[in-house]
């Protein structure tokens, strides 16, 4: 297993290895991008401050990284004892994701620090790439400290100017990270906000920024708040459930996570970017072949539900699971749920039920059976669970669910990234592989990029997604073409898309105030067959019934869909208007396109196809019809042709483009 520990060489080491580049001076120093279009520029006096510019431009005016540790110790006056510099360019193959063949290719500066008032010795650590600027601090092995409390992190992201943003604001510590990415001034954002990475900017005409972080491991998670100084946001780190006057506890050496301020001209290329996984370890173990990316089949968006066709009372039963798993089956799908209340009603009293027992199941409900049952139709099991009960019954129920013969589990309702639910989170990630399972993860925050590490980790929420429409109407077709810009490439994201069941906005209610008590969602069903092809997910978990999707026009899209891709490229792109996507699986593309509120025809140029003749199936809206209507198309397609999608209000369309020859 890779040592990220061992990764950090001891201090004193490293001292004598730069003490001749050391200059005494504290002078501005500068590291730019392998192209020359990105540079960062560090100056240390009485602290930490760096600047960030593209094109020669200023993107991130002099902003301050400024540490205190517990007992309000400031870290901020620092001597340079020597700089190293590294460039790097490497390639690595990915398990699954957006890309398979990744280039890492970057220039590093590293500050090696002494602070004077404490004697305590520092790291920090630039580098620059093609598409971003990351940069971390270190504390290295020492006399000076064995362990340390950090009480806050406050790392200025300073805009040059008044800028247009997308934020979340989940208000609170304790989140799901489930809102909406709402269009504000850079000014609007105000002293009570608790604002979610990512953050999108459009700093100017020619440059698009996210504020986020990478390889978040055994350290508190970053929100964003206002700052007093003008256009400029700050790190606010979650602080201890219990005690919260320290974010991080931590032992020499350590890492922080990496602070990320991803760039680009047009917002399509970020969503093509690898800078998040680049600045991950490697995979943690030799054996990747046991995890599947793959498409599932769910019981719980209409369990309990409108399934007329099904011919007994769905529910928490085996008859239910069956049912389903033949559903995936048919779709050449890899994975059925099994969600809640399999091994208990797992609530009580506002909060996780105590009395319950995740290794035995309910009657009605036998686990290995829907095993066995599910591997010979082709299909496999993953299991939902509580994370308190996870907690409580990992090291039994993990090796119990191996003998069962279960593939994976859904963990969920975590609602926090405070250091202790960071480290929950690796250390399920870390068992789960050790038994062979892979991971989704619900109530969940957002991805750093450790998916890289731990591959079995093929999903997440901590997104609004599709079983919002359950009860409310926020999901709105502007949310959707948002979220590829904010949430969506962070990575995995499980917003279990394509209902059948399509209205307009004018004709969406609830669940409770529908005729049958199923499900709407006010987009297309155009716009809904994208999404496995606009958002990234290795784990694509499809929300309807298989009583609506088999009598659905457009069903035979979904079939055999592919969930891991070997390329990604952005064909078309306005955030919060539209997006066109199209993704490589071997020799055949998929392409989704979605439309906000506003019809339109987007025009597509074919040439991503590359040489060769393609048999083309377009699915397009009907703007003239149903929302649940589509228009199918066939022909041969190469790269020379174009293709004009009429998408309605709230639509999208989609395509595969076989190779023939």
């Amino acid at each position: 297993m890779y040592n990220r520990i061992n990764a950090i060489v001891p201090y004193m080491i490293v001292v004598l290895l730069v003490s001749l580049a050391s200059c005494g001076k504290q002078i501005p120093k500068i590291v730019n991008s392998p192209d020359n279009n990105i540079s960062a520029k560090i100056i240390l006096n009485q602290g930490i401050q760096y600047e960030v510019f593209f094109n020669k431009d200023n993107i991130i005016d002099t902003s301050v990284i400024d540490i205190t540790l517990a007992d309000n110790i400031q870290l901020h006056d620092f001597e340079l004892l020597g700089t190293e510099e590294q460039k790097v360019n490497e390639s690595w193959e990915r398990v699954w994701g957006k890309k398979k063949d990744v280039v890492n290719n970057y220039n590093e500066l590293v500050f090696h620090l002494r602070e004077k008032s404490t004697d305590i010795f520092m790291d920090l650590y630039f580098r620059a790439y093609n598409d971003g600027i990351a940069f971390r601090y270190g504390f290295p092995e020492q006399e000076s400290i064995k362990s340390f409390n950090i009480g806050k992190e406050e790392t200025q992201f300073a805009f040059p100017d008044e800028c247009k943003v997308w934020r979340a604001d989940y208000q609170n510590y304790r989140s799901s990270q489930e809102q909406e990415f709402m269009n504000v001034s850079i000014s609007d954002i105000t002293a009570d906000q608790l604002i979610g990475m990512p953050l999108l900017a459009e700093v100017n005409d020619s440059c698009y920024a996210v504020i986020t972080e990478a390889d978040l491991t055994d350290w508190a998670g970053a929100f964003l708040v206002s700052d007093s100084k003008q256009n400029t946001i700050v790190t606010n780190l979650a602080p201890h459930p219990e005690d919260t006057l320290i974010a991080v506890t931590r032992e020499t050496p350590a890492l922080s996570p990496w602070r990320v301020i991803m760039v680009a001209k047009t917002p399509g290329k970020l969503i093509e970017s690898d800078l998040i996984a680049n600045l991950n370890d490697p995979v943690a173990f030799d054996d990747c072949s046991w995890i599947r990316p793959g498409a599932a089949a769910w019981d719980w968006w209409w369990c309990n539900s409108y399934m007329p066709d099904a011919g007994f009372e769905p529910g928490p039963n085996q008859q239910t699971m069956k049912y389903f798993i033949d559903f995936a089956s048919e779709m050449g799908w890899e994975y059925q749920i099994v969600d809640w209340q399999w091994y208990g009603e797992p609530f009580a009293d506002g909060g996780a039920n105590p009395n319950v027992d995740i290794t035995t199941c309910i009657d009605g409900i036998n686990i290995e059976e829907l095993v066995d049952y599910a591997a010979s139709k082709g299909v496999k099991i993953i299991v939902w669970l509580h994370w308190e009960h996870l907690q409580k019954q990992m090291d039994e129920a993990l090796a119990l669910y191996e003998k069962w013969g279960v593939s994976g589990i859904k963990v969920d309702f975590m609602d926090r990234q405070d250091q202790d639910m960071v480290n929950f989170y690796h250390e399920v990630a870390r068992k789960a592989a050790d038994h062979k399972l892979v991971v989704d993860f619900h109530g969940a925050y957002k991805p750093t990029g450790v998916s890289r590490t731990y591959p079995n980790l093929i999903t997440r929420e901590g997104v609004m997604g599709n079983e919002y429409n359950k009860w409310s109407n926020r999901v709105t077709p502007e949310h959707n073409v948002t979220l590829p810009f904010t949430r969506g490439l962070l990575g995995e994201m499980d917003y279990t898309p394509v209902s059948f069941n399509n209205v307009s906005p004018d004709e969406f209610v609830t669940e409770d105030k529908s005729d049958n008590g199923s499900p709407m969602v006010q987009t297309t069903r155009c716009q809904q067959m994208a999404m496995p092809v606009v958002y990234e997910s290795a784990f694509t978990v499809f929300c309807d019934s298989p009583d609506n999707y088999l009598k659905g026009n457009g069903v035979e899209f979904l079939k055999n869909i592919p969930t891991t891709w070997d390329e990604t490229k952005v064909l078309a792109a306005v955030v919060g208007d539209y997006v066109a996507i199209a993704r490589r699986a071997g020799t055949t593309w998929y392409m989704g396109a979605m439309t906000d509120g506003t019809s339109r025809e987007l025009s597509i140029d074919l040439s991503f196809l590359g040489e060769g003749q393609y048999n083309a199936v377009i699915f397009e809206d009907d703007p003239d019809d149903s929302p649940s209507k589509t228009v199918r198309k066939e022909f041969v397609a190469t790269d020379n042709d174009s293709l004009t999608f009429v998408m309605a209000e709230g639509g999208g369309g989609v395509g595969v483009f076989e190779k023939i020859k």
